[in-house]
């Protein structure tokens, strides 16, 4: 049995959420208060979320614990078998976390950044590029769920589906408010598609 840490409505958590579902996966959540993170402190020495027990092994950070489920249970595969097309997968990864999350984490920030207007320019710009990479393929990677699925999903819902009730995270409601400026009805369509699939 996998045991994960998680708070509620985290978008980190639930990429654990979906690539474990995808996998058929057991978890044992354990739930903590956003506003006490001691137990995730004396588990992992740090207060984010997601952090899974594997084992003896102490996990941290959603695409690291993503990737040991993809080590552990290979099949049903998240990422392409090919190595051309699994670097390719992790390059995405590695843009996604590191450059299309940019602008919406500063403009989570307190005061407002200077460049505030640049910056969601430049995330609506970015969010354009997903309905070019999906062109006539169900999924980010191709014909059936992959990795940049589960990277990304759990950000790109809010072009789509609104906060769930309860949740009052700030950056949730700047993600709204980026993803919601144009239209893209193909993007749209894949949230609905990939919101289908089981979570964990």
């Amino acid at each position: 049995m996998l045991r994960v840490h998680r708070i509620p409505f985290s978008t980190n958590v639930e990429r654990v959420e979906l690539a474990a579902g995808h996998k058929r996966v057991d978890v044992d959540w354990v739930d903590h208060d956003a506003a006490d993170r001691s137990g995730i402190v004396a588990l992992s020495g740090q207060e984010l979320v997601p952090v899974a027990e594997f084992d003896c092994d102490v996990v941290r950070g959603s695409m690291r614990i993503v990737d040991r489920l993809e080590r552990d249970h290979p099949e049903p595969r998240l990422y392409p078998s090919a190595p051309g097309d699994a670097a390719r997968a992790r390059i995405f990864v590695s843009w996604f976390d590191r450059v299309w999350k940019g602008p919406p984490n500063l403009l989570d920030e307190r005061p407002a950044p200077p460049d505030a207007d640049a910056l969601a320019a430049r995330a609506r710009l970015w969010t354009s590029w997903f309905e070019d990479l999906l062109g006539d393929d169900h999924y980010l990677g191709g014909g059936a769920l992959g990795i940049a699925d589960v990277c990304a999903f759990p950000f790109l819902k809010y072009a789509r589906l609104d906060p769930e009730p309860g949740d009052d995270d700030p950056f949730h409601a700047i993600l709204v408010e980026l993803l919601r400026a144009d239209g893209h009805p193909g993007l749209d369509a894949w949230v609905a598609r990939v919101d289908g699939h089981p979570r964990a």
